[in-house]
C-alpha cells in the first residue's frame, strides 16, 4: 500500500518567563525524558521548535517542571522591550533596598528594625524562596534559589538579619544586571537578523502595493526601490542597479546586477529601481535559510558546554555537602570553635558556589562566535563544529569550483584527421546540450551556431563520467578517458595536447575522434588561503579532483599543496575522505571544502562539512555543517580564526570563574571572607564572565591583503 505521508506543522514557540540557563538544561533534560527526545531549547533566543499537535503535551511537562514558563508562539517584533522588562524588575529591588537602608541607620535594636529587614527580605526574596520550595517538591533541590535560600536563612537563624537581607539583595542585583548583559546579547544576534525585509512590492492597475513577503507566489514580478531591501530571492527582469550584499556575505563592496542575474532575499538595492522574477517561496529563500541557521545553532551544543553541564550537577551537591561538614565538624573536633562561628562561614561558601557564571555565559561566548561568524558571511550550524575548528588537523578541498574559479572556456579543439575542429566541436557541443555541468556549458557556448536538439536521440547521463547520445544517426561518446576505456574505445597517447587544463575526450561512430582542451582559472585567494590555513595550524591540505593528473597537478603545485588524488569520482571523494578520518590521532578533526551537487555525500561524511559559496548547490549548503556565503575559500581562513578566538575566551571564563570562586570558597572558609564580600564575588564573576562571551558578537577579523 502506498500513499503520502502527512508531514506534521513544525512551529516555532517563546518560552516566557525563563530567565535561568540552568533551569533551560532542566528542562531540555526532563522534556527528552518524557517522549520528546529531539526537542531542542535555545537559551539565548529562549526558544523552541515543535510539533504544533503536541503543544499541549509539552505545555504540560513544562508547567511541571518550571510552573512560571508558558509557551507563545514566536512572532517577530512582538518581544518585550528591555527598558520595560527592566524597570519592572527593578521595582522590588528599589523597594527592598530603601527598606534595608533605613533599617542600617536605624541605631536603635528592636523589633521595628528586625521589621524592616524580615520586610526587605521578603519583598526581595520571596520569590527566590519560592522557586526554590518548588523546586524541591519536584525533586530539583540543588540550583541557585536553593543554594540562596539556605543560605541567608540560615544567616536569620543565627541573628544576622542585615547580611540575610544583603545576601538577598546583592544576589537579586546581580541577576538583574546578569539578565540585561544577556538581554543586550540577545538584542545584539536580534541586530544580525535585522536584514529581514517587512514587505514586498508589487505592480498592480500602475500603483505599488505591499504585501508581506509570506504571501508572494513564485513568478510574481516584484519592484525594488533604491534603498530598499530585497524581499525574495529572483531574478532581474528590467534595470541595472547595485547591491550591498554585506548582511549575507559580510563584505561591504557592492555588486553591480543587470537582467537575467540572480538577486538574494536580505540584500540592498542601493542606487536605482529594479523589477524581479520571484523564484523561491520565502521560506526556500536564502535569507529565511540563513535565519534558521543562526537561531537553531546554539542548539547542537559544543562538547565544552555539555562538560560544564555535567560538571554543574555534581559541583552544586558536592559544596553543600562541604559547607554542611564546614558547620558540623570544626565545632566537634577544635577547642573554643563555635558553631555560629562555623555555620556563618559555611554559609558564605554556599553564596560563592552558585555556578551561574559558568552555565550562562559558556553557551553565552559560543553563541557570540556563531554571530560574528554570520557577519563575516559564514553560517556555522551549531557551536559542536566551531569547536570542532579548534582542533582542525587536515583540510581537505575539491579542486573545480572551490580552488578554481569553476567558469570554463574552450581552449583548444584537437581532432583526429577524420574530422575538421568545427566537425568535432558540433558533435560534443550536442552531445553535451542536455547537461547542466559548467564542462558542459562551455562547450555548447564554443560551438556559436544553433543546435537542433531534435536530431539527439537515445540520450544517457553517466554521472561523473560522461554522456552518450546518438546524433544524426552517429553514436557519440563524450567524457573522461577512463568512460571511453569502459565503452571499449581505444585513446591514441596525448603527445598533441599542447594547452593546460581539463580534457575531454569525443568518440565517434565507435572510433576516437579527438579531444577538447577546457581552461578554468586558479580563485585569486586560493594560494593565500593554503598559506593561511599553514600559519594557523592546519598540519595537512589535500586537494581531491575528478580531473586528469596533469592538471591536479598543475593546480596542486601553483598553489602549494604537496598531496592530491586525481580522476575521482564522488563515491572516491568519500572513500578518502573516510581513510584520511581514520588516519586522524585522537581528538583530531578533518574540513572537507567543496561546492556542487556531487560533493554532497561527502560534505556529510566529513567532520566539518565546508559548503562554499551561498549561490551554491542547496543539496551541497544542506549537507555541509558550515556555509560560505561567498565564492572565497579565504572565509575558511576566518572561520577557524573565530572558532579559536570563541574557544580563547570559553576557556578565560570556566578558567577565571572557577578560579576566583575558589579563591573566595578559601578564603570563607577561613573566616577572611565575609558572606556581604561572598554575594559581591559571585555577581561580579559572573557579570564578567557574560561581558567577556559578548565580546565576540563584536569581533571583527582583519581584512586580508588581496594585492
Amino acid at each position: 500500500m502506498t500513499g503520502n505521508v502527512a508531514t506534521a506543522e513544525r512551529g516555532k514557540f517563546v518560552l516566557q518567563g525563563l530567565d535561568c540557563a540552568d533551569c533551560s538544561e532542566r528542562l531540555e533534560q526532563e522534556l527528552n525524558r518524557s517522549g520528546f527526545p529531539d526537542l531542542k531549547i535555545n537559551f539565548v533566543t529562549k526558544s523552541i521548535t515543535l510539533e504544533v499537535d503536541k503543544l499541549q503535551e509539552i505545555q504540560k511537562v513544562i508547567r511541571q517542571v518550571e510552573p512560571g514558563v508558558e509557551l507563545v508562539r514566536a512572532v517577530p517584533g512582538q518581544e518585550e522591550g528591555l527598558r520595560a522588562k527592566a524597570v519592572r524588575d527593578l521595582i522590588p529591588i528599589a523597594v527592598a533596598a530603601v527598606l534595608f537602608i533605613i533599617g542600617l541607620l536605624m541605631r536603635q535594636e528592636g523589633v521595628l528594625k528586625t521589621g524592616l529587614f524580615l520586610l526587605a527580605y521578603i519583598i526581595v526574596g520571596g520569590k527566590v524562596l519560592a522557586q526554590a520550595w518548588k523546586n524541591i517538591l519536584r525533586g530539583q533541590v540543588f540550583d541557585e534559589n536553593f543554594l540562596m535560600g539556605i543560605a541567608s536563612l540560615g544567616a536569620i537563624a543565627i541573628g544576622q538579619f542585615s547580611e540575610a537581607v544583603g545576601v538577598m539583595l546583592f544576589y537579586s542585583i546581580g541577576e538583574f544586571f546578569q539578565d540585561l548583559a544577556v538581554e543586550r546579547s540577545r538584542g545584539s544576534i536580534k541586530a544580525l537578523l535585522d536584514a529581514r525585509p517587512d514587505y514586498a512590492y508589487i505592480e498592480k492597475d500602475g500603483q505599488l502595493i505591499k504585501i508581506p513577503p509570506e504571501d508572494v507566489l513564485v513568478g510574481t514580478h516584484i519592484v525594488i526601490k533604491p534603498g530598499d531591501k530585497i524581499p525574495l530571492d529572483g531574478k532581474v527582469i528590467s534595470g541595472t542597479a547595485y547591491i550591498d550584499t554585506a548582511s549575507l556575505t559580510g563584505e561591504a563592496v557592492p555588486i553591480r546586477v543587470e537582467v537575467g542575474d540572480q538577486v538574494l532575499a536580505g540584500t540592498i538595492n542601493t542606487n536605482s529601481l529594479i523589477r524581479v522574477e520571484v523564484s523561491k517561496a520565502y521560506a526556500d529563500s536564502s535569507l529565511a535559510k540563513i535565519f534558521e541557521l543562526v537561531e537553531n545553532a546554539a542548539t547542537n551544543k559544543a562538547p565544552t558546554e555539555k562538560l560544564i553541564t555535567r560538571f554543574s550537577s555534581y559541583y552544586t551537591p558536592g559544596v553543600v555537602l562541604a559547607s554542611l561538614l564546614l558547620a558540623l565538624l570544626p565545632p566537634l573536633l577544635i577547642p573554643g570553635a563555635t558553631f555560629q562561628q562555623w555555620i556563618y562561614r559555611a554559609l558564605t561558601l554556599l553564596v560563592i558556589s552558585c555556578p551561574c557564571a559558568l552555565v550562562l555565559s559558556i553557551p553565552l561566548g559560543y553563541f557570540g562566535g556563531i554571530g560574528a561568524a554570520s557577519k563575516h558571511g559564514i553560517l556555522v550550524k551549531g557551536s559542536n563544529y566551531l569547536e570542532a575548528f579548534t582542533k582542525l588537523h587536515t583540510v581537505v578541498m575539491d579542486k573545480t569550483g572551490t580552488l578554481t574559479q569553476g567558469v570554463f572556456k574552450v581552449k583548444s579543439v584537437m581532432p583526429t584527421a577524420k574530422y575538421s575542429a568545427n566537425q568535432l566541436l558540433y558533435y560534443a557541443a550536442m552531445a553535451e546540450s542536455f547537461s547542466a555541468h559548467p564542462i558542459a556549458k562551455s562547450i555548447t557556448s564554443a560551438y556559436q551556431e544553433k543546435l537542433d536538439n531534435h536530431n539527439i536521440t537515445d540520450y544517457e547521463d553517466y554521472a561523473g563520467l560522461g554522456e552518450k547520445a546518438k546524433i544524426d544517426g552517429e553514436l557519440v561518446l563524450i567524457g573522461r578517458e577512463l568512460f571511453l576505456h569502459q565503452q571499449g574505445i581505444s585513446i591514441q597517447p596525448l603527445e598533441e595536447r599542447e594547452a593546460e587544463g581539463t580534457v575531454v575526450f569525443i568518440a565517434i561512430a565507435g572510433k576516437y575522434a579527438g579531444f577538447i582542451t577546457i581552461a578554468d582559472e586558479i580563485r585569486p585567494d586560493a594560494q593565500e588561503t593554503v598559506s593561511k590555513l599553514k600559519q594557523i595550524g592546519v598540519e595537512e591540505i589535500v586537494m581531491l579532483s575528478g580531473d586528469d593528473e596533469v592538471e591536479t597537478a598543475r593546480v596542486a603545485s601553483a598553489l602549494g599543496i604537496n598531496k592530491f588524488y586525481a580522476r575521482l569520482l564522488p563515491q572516491d571523494k568519500v572513500a578518502w575522505v573516510e581513510k584520511l578520518e581514520n588516519g586522524l590521532k585522537p581528538g583530531a578533526t578533518l574540513a572537507f571544502v567543496g561546492d556542487g551537487i556531487n560533493d554532497a555525500p561527502v560534505l556529510a561524511k566529513a567532520n566539518i562539512g565546508v559548503a562554499m559559496g551561498g549561490l551554491g548547490s542547496d543539496a551541497a549548503i544542506e549537507a555541509a555543517d558550515v556555509v560560505l556565503m561567498e565564492d572565497r575559500p579565504l572565509k575558511l581562513v576566518t572561520a577557524v580564526t573565530i572558532a579559536q578566538k570563541t574557544k580563547i575566551i570559553v576557556l578565560e571564563n570556566i578558567v577565571f570563574s572557577l578560579g576566583f570562586k575558589l579563591i573566595v570558597m578559601i578564603l570563607g572558609a577561613l573566616g577572611f571572607a565575609t558572606m556581604w564580600e561572598a554575594v559581591f564575588a559571585d555577581v561580579g564573576v559572573a557579570i564578567i564572565a557574560i561581558l567577556n562571551s559578548a565580546r565576540m558578537l563584536g569581533y571583527k577579523v582583519q581584512k586580508p591583503d588581496n594585492r
